[in-house]
């Protein structure tokens, strides 16, 4: 957007803890320099025995970088301030404050969320169908979809998370583009009751009415401010983090079942 942006994440762990040393090394210095005992251990093959302590320290350190989202924002939106400084040809803060996130728990709350990104050109009026708005995922995954490519920034539509298969969206492609293709003609015609009279498969399956739908799709920071998903999933949280309160409970209760 021209004032702000919006991510859909996948946080993995067990991925990052999986590489091994020089593909942690590899992978930190795509972005950053590194320090010099990490530029020599990746140039020569090995390292002083007096500075494997601190090499050792300093993957750990990369490492858990890897899936720490304060450090991937902090990597994203410097490069973006500095080259906006250089345009203005002025110092000093580019962005308004640290950035905001949500979990997002099961299948509805991402569903709800990826829709609210990639159609947020088109609430904003910057564009009249999901295909032709600049910078969404949306866009990216039709027009590769049209090659018969799969995007790979991107992670893959698998279908349902039932069955056996990879990780990765727990939709069909053609389910989801189905989705937000009727909620953008809702949004560009103000037609509130056109999804009535075709409920998408996806909403169904999720457990979703048309009216609740259209509202997340529109308005999904308005309803949620921290965690989202359903009561069950809120809870397993709150058990998870040892705490009481579930936060968003009453418009959990609303939107999922």
């Amino acid at each position: 957007m021209t004032n702000h942006c919006h991510i859909v994440l996948h946080v993995d762990k067990s991925k990052a803890d999986a590489l091994d040393d020089i593909e942690v090394i590899n992978r930190w210095h795509r972005v950053c320099k590194g320090t010099l005992i990490t530029q020599q251990y990746i140039e020569d093959g090995h390292i002083s025995e007096s500075f494997a302590s601190t090499l050792n320290d300093t993957i750990k350190t990369y490492r858990n970088r890897l899936f720490d989202i304060s450090w991937f924002m902090r990597l994203l939106n410097e490069p973006i301030a500095r080259m906006a400084n250089a345009e203005d040809e002025c110092t000093g803060r580019f962005w308004e404050g640290r950035f905001s996130s949500q979990a997002l728990l099961d299948e509805a709350a991402l569903a709800a969320c990826m829709s609210y990104v990639d159609l947020n050109p088109l609430r904003a009026g910057l564009a009249q169908t999901p295909e032709t708005s600049l910078y969404t995922s949306i866009r990216r995954r039709v027009s590769s979809a049209l090659k018969g490519e799969q995007p790979k920034p991107l992670i893959k539509f698998v279908g349902d998370i039932n069955q056996d298969m990879a990780p990765g969206l727990p939709y069909k492609f053609e389910d989801y583009l189905n989705l937000v293709d009727l909620t953008s003609r809702v949004i560009r015609d103000k037609n509130s009751g056109y999804l009535d009279n075709d409920v998408p498969k996806i909403l169904t399956r999720l457990n979703i009415s048309s009216s609740n739908w259209l509202s997340l799709a529109t308005r999904f920071e308005f309803h949620f401010k921290g965690p989202v998903g359903n009561n069950v999933s809120l809870t397993h949280l709150c058990e998870i983090q040892n705490r009481e309160r579930r936060s968003n409970i009453c418009a959990s209760t609303r939107f999922f079942k």
